[in-house]
């Protein structure tokens, strides 16, 4: 099937989807860091630690720096919780669920990036039987059509 028939055969999510997991690294690595760095930030502002400077803050709206920052870093690790549960959905209730989680985690999600498919293939038979790099780009896409299904709402028709 030519490539442009595979695309035009994509839900409209797709890509939203693939671009979400694509930056799922560094968003999760920016959240981690500035969380660290939020809370270096008020035990030296404020000499305690962070939560209880937090919950004075929600109270009084004192500093609205600190607000912005504590409430785009809420924002952003609610985003990685709603994709992880996405996924653990898709692993505990989909047919093929475990094997498209180890595709997802091992293509996007877990910490190490993989310099390429054939490392993921490598990393993949530790969980799954082996599978040529044909089956696991199809598994792949397979996974990020399904997960935007669960992400965006809508069911594919098949």
């Amino acid at each position: 099937m030519p490539i442009s028939s595979q695309v035009s055969d994509m839900s409209p999510h797709y890509h939203d989807t693939l671009m979400l997991l694509k930056k799922y690294r560094d968003i999760a690595w920016t959240v981690e860091v500035s969380s660290r760095n939020l809370q270096e930030e008020f035990r030296a502002e404020y000499s305690c630690p962070g939560r209880a400077v937090l919950n004075s803050l929600k109270l009084n709206k004192a500093d609205s720096c600190l607000m912005d920052c504590t409430k785009s870093l809420e924002h952003s690790t609610k985003m990685l919780r709603i994709i992880d549960s996405a996924v653990d959905l898709i692993r505990e209730k989909h047919k093929k669920g475990e094997l498209y989680y180890w595709v997802l985690y091992y293509a996007y999600l877990s910490p190490h990036k993989y310099e390429n498919s054939s490392e993921i293939l490598h990393a993949l038979e530790s969980k799954a039987p082996p599978i040529s790099l044909r089956t696991y780009y199809a598994r792949r896409e397979e996974a990020i059509e399904l997960l935007s299904s669960v992400l965006w709402g809508y069911i594919p028709i098949e």
